[in-house]
C-alpha cells in the first residue's frame, strides 16, 4: 500500500463521501471521483487505476451496466461494487459479472481499508504470513524426519513437505526456496536409508491385514470393498502421478463429487509401469506373476510392451477374488480421441459393477520432457511441471468424464503406479549389453558400482522380484541420483540432468495419492 494505489471511485453523491475520500487520501491513496457511470468509463480509458467502487444506484449507466462496459476495456481491473441492497439476485447478477468485492451502505473507512488490502496486497500477505509460517516449523519438520522409523511416518513428514511446496511455490524469497528444497532433499537421503534397511521387513508386513497398503494388495485393499449392488465403481489410474499434482487436480473435484476418503500407499520397487502396474492389477509381486503367468510377464531383455496383459491379469485376479461374476471393463487411454471415444460409452459403463480406466497423460509428459526440447521449456521445474499436469487435466476429456459422473450412481477411486523425481546428482555404473536402460534402477548380471550409493540386492526374490538367470542383481538409486555409464559420461550427465525420472527410491516415487468420491 503506498502513494501509488490509485482509485477511481463513481457515486452519483460523491460529495457525501468526501470523509472517506479524505481518509483515503490520508492513507497516501490517490483517490479520483465521478459521480456517473460515462464519467468513470471516460476515465478508465485514459487513466490506469488499480482498484474501482462503483455504486449501484447510478442514474443514467447503473454500477452493472458501468461494470460490463469497463470490464471490456480493462478485464483484471479489481471492481468493487457499493449497493444500499443485499437483494440476492442482484447479488447473483453482481458476482456473475465477475465483480471482486462487494459494500454495504452506510460504508465505513475501516471497511474500504481491508477490502483494498485484500484485492491489492493479499499475494504479499499471503507470502509472508507462508514464509513466518514455515519458518516457526521448520525445526518441528527437521524433528520428524530424524526420526521417522515406519512408512506411516514417512507418508506423514512427505505430506508436510508437499503442503509446503505448495504454499511457497509462488514465493519470490529465494532463500525459503532454497531452504526448502534442502530440507526435502535430507529427506529423501533419510528416506533411502530407511528404505534400505526396512523394504524386505515392509514387504512382508504387507501380506499381512494391518500391513502397509502397496501395489500389489491395492486392488483387494482399495478396490473390492467398494464393489457393491449399488453403484458403479470407476477405478481412474493415472500413470505416474505425484502426490503434489494430484492436489492440484483435486481442486477442480470439490464443485462435481464428494471426496469420501483419501490417503497414501506405497510403490513397491522398482517405481516403474512394468512393475507396479503389473502388481496392481494382478494383486500379485512381480516374481509371482512370473511363476504363476509365465506367458503373460515379459522380461525386461525381451522385446514388446511389457504391460500389454493388465486385462488378463485383472480378469485372473477378480475370478480368484469374488464369489461370483460381475460386469467390468478395461480402457487404457493413450490419446485424446480414445479418452472422447470412452466418454461417449459412459451410458453402458454405468451398468458395469467396475469400469477401470488407465490415463498415460503424466506418463507421456514424463518422458517427453527429455527428449523434447519444447517440453522442457514449458515444464522446466518442479512447479511448472505441475502447472502443465493441471492444464491437461483441466482441459482433458477425464474432467469431463468425471463432470458427466456427477450425480450418477457411482463412486470414483483415483490411484497412481508411481511417482517420479527430478534428478541432479550422477553416480557412475558399469553394465553389459543386457543392463536395462532406466537411469533409477539397473537389472543385469554384470554390474559394477559403488554400494555404498545404491540400494542392491543379488537375491530378487527377497524383493519379490523376478530373475531370469542365475545372476540377476538389481540395484536402484537413492534419492536424486541417476545411474550414468562410464561412455560419454559428462555428455550424458549433462543431457539427463534435471530431467524426471522414476524407477528408484525416493518420497516422491514410491509415496503415491489415492482417493475415494462419491458421485
Amino acid at each position: 500500500m503506498n502513494s501509488n494505489t490509485n482509485i477511481l471511485w463513481a457515486d452519483d453523491e460523491i460529495d457525501i463521501l468526501k470523509p472517506q475520500i479524505l481518509f483515503l487520501e490520508s492513507k497516501n491513496y490517490k483517490v479520483t471521483p465521478v459521480t456517473n457511470g460515462f464519467d468513470a468509463l471516460e476515465k478508465v480509458k485514459m487513466e490506469h487505476f488499480d482498484v474501482i467502487f462503483l455504486d449501484e444506484q447510478m442514474p443514467g449507466m447503473s454500477g452493472l451496466e458501468t461494470l460490463g462496459a469497463i470490464k471490456e476495456i480493462r478485464p483484471h481491473v479489481p471492481i468493487v461494487l457499493i449497493t444500499k441492497s443485499e437483494e440476492e439476485n442482484l447479488m447473483d447478477e453482481a458476482i456473475g459479472s465477475k465483480i471482486s468485492d462487494y459494500l454495504i451502505k452506510p460504508v465505513n473507512p475501516r471497511q474500504i481499508i481491508l477490502t483494498l488490502k485484500r484485492l491489492l496486497d493479499n499475494s504479499r500477505l499471503v507470502t509472508e504470513k507462508s514464509t513466518m509460517d514455515y519458518q516457526k516449523t521448520f525445526n518441528k519438520l527437521a524433528m520428524q524426519i530424524m526420526n521417522a522409523d515406519s512408512i506411516e511416518s514417512w507418508m506423514e513428514v512427505y505430506q508436510k513437505l508437499v503442503y509446503w511446496e505448495l504454499e511457497l511455490q509462488n514465493n519470490d524469497d529465494q532463500n525459503i526456496a532454497d531452504i526448502l528444497i534442502m530440507q526435502k532433499q535430507e529427506a529423501n537421503n533419510e528416506f533411502s536409508k530407511f528404505i534400505k534397511k526396512n523394504y524386505t521387513e515392509i514387504l512382508d508386513e504387507s501380506y499381512s491385514e494391518s500391513g502397509p497398503m502397496m501395489s500389489h494388495n491395492l486392488f483387494k485393499r482399495l478396490i473390492l470393498p467398494n464393489i457393491n449392488d449399488d453403484k458403479s465403481v470407476f477405478f481412474i489410474l493415472i500413470d505416474n502421478l505425484r502426490l503434489d499434482q494430484w492436489k492440484l487436480i483435486a481442486r477442480y473435484l470439490r464443485d462435481h463429487i464428494k471426496l469420501k476418503e483419501e490417503g497414501l500407499f506405497t510403490s513397491i520397487l522398482p517405481t516403474t509401469t512394468q512393475y507396479s502396474r503389473n502388481a496392481i492389477f494382478s494383486g500379485y509381486m512381480p516374481s509371482d506373476i512370473a511363476k504363476h503367468f509365465p506367458d503373460k510377464w515379459i522380461n525386461e531383455d525381451e522385446e514388446g510392451s511389457k504391460n500389454k496383459f493388465e486385462e488378463d491379469l485383472l480378469r485372473e485376479f477378480l475370478n480368484r477374488s469374488l464369489s461370483k461374476p460381475i460386469k467390468w471393463s478395461y480402457h487404457k487411454v493413450f490419446n485424446f480421441d480414445f479418452s472422447k471415444h470412452v466418454n461417449s460409452k459412459l451410458h453402458q459403463l454405468l451398468n458395469n459393477k467396475l469400469n477401470v480406466i488407465v490415463y498415460n497423460f503424466v506418463d507421456m509428459l514424463s518422458h517427453a520432457r527429455t527428449e523434447v526440447d519444447i517440453i522442457k521449456e514449458l515444464a522446466n521445474d518442479e512447479a511448472a511441471y505441475r502447472k502443465v499436469t493441471e492444464s491437461w487435466f483441466e482441459h482433458s476429456p477425464l474432467y469431463d468424464l468425471i463432470k458427466n459422473l456427477k450425480d450418477k450412481k457411482a463412486k470414483i477411486i483415483f490411484a497412481t503406479d508411481h511417482g517420479t523425481i527430478r534428478v541432479q546428482s550422477p553416480i557412475k555404473v558399469v553394465g553389459d549389453r543386457s543392463t536395462t536402460s532406466n537411469l533409477r534402477y539397473k537389472h543385469g548380471r554384470s554390474l559394477q558400482f559403488n554400494p555404498k550409493e545404491v540400494l542392491d540386492t543379488s537375491n530378487p526374490e527377497t524383493f519379490k522380484l523376478p530373475s531370469p538367470n542365475i545372476n540377476s542383481k538389481y540395484i536402484f538409486a537413492r534419492s536424486n541420483d541417476y545411474m550414468i555409464y562410464p561412455n560419454n559420461y559428462n555428455h550424458y550427465v549433462s543431457y539427463y540432468k534435471d530431467t524426471f525420472q522414476h524407477g528408484g527410491i525416493s518420497l516422491e516415487e514410491m509415496i503415491i495419492p489415492f482417493a475415494i468420491y462419491n458421485c
